[in-house]
């Protein structure tokens, strides 16, 4: 959905993960869970600060997607109970393999939404969401383009983001379920393991970041 987002809020939102950079607010992003979870930057080589509704920005934000919950539950009765979303930080030469959002196994995520904070972005500086088949065909592919918010099933739909060339923004945020057999489930993503500065861009390349 290109333009979902106004231009002030993107760029509200921008400003926010661009300070996070900044001031090390960020943390690598892992893959897998529990005693599982573990740094793979072959696989996945993002940045990630979870919102938490501390800001204008987020809070207003945090109320689109709410709205949409309402209204995919009306629709299609999905039973989506909670948002979590994180902002996601790719520095120049990092994406995401191929992958779904949700485990095999107990795993509450159903819809998937990303929404794009990156300004005036070409196809040739790569980053793109690319789209596919269960047999692994790629579908699509969907520019990260400043305002552009993207749905798809979380545990059905194989999804990567391609190699960048430029810094990339973004925020990734997932549609639960209630998780009735453990509440205090999702309390393992703030905590503060695995700090650290993200990578400094090169002074002469920080114009085009955003």
């Amino acid at each position: 959905m290109p333009g979902f987002v106004e231009p002030f809020l993107v760029a509200a939102l921008r400003d926010e993960v661009h300070a996070g950079r900044a001031l090390a607010g960020m943390r690598r992003a892992r893959i897998g869970r529990g005693e599982g979870r573990r740094l793979v930057s072959a696989v996945r080589g993002d940045w990630i600060r979870w919102l938490d509704g501390s800001t204008e920005a987020q809070r207003l934000f945090l109320g689109r997607l709410e709205k949409i919950r309402q209204e995919v539950n009306e629709a299609l009765l999905l039973g989506l109970f909670e948002i979590e979303a994180h902002f996601a930080l790719y520095p120049p030469g990092a994406g995401y393999q191929r992958h779904v959002d949700a485990f095999q196994h107990d795993n509450p995520r159903r819809l998937s939404a990303v929404l794009y904070l990156n300004r005036h972005w070409r196809r040739s500086q790569g980053g793109e969401l690319a789209v596919y088949d269960a047999d692994g065909r790629e579908l699509r592919r969907v520019l990260p383009e400043a305002g552009t918010l993207v749905l798809f099933l979380s545990q059905t739909v194989p999804h990567a983001v391609l190699p960048t060339r430029r810094w990339r923004a973004s925020i990734a945020a997932w549609f639960r379920l209630r998780a009735a057999d453990n509440p205090l489930a999702g309390l393992a993503r703030l905590q503060p393991d695995d700090i650290e500065s993200p990578p400094v861009a090169d002074p002469r390349r920080l114009r085009g970041r955003d």
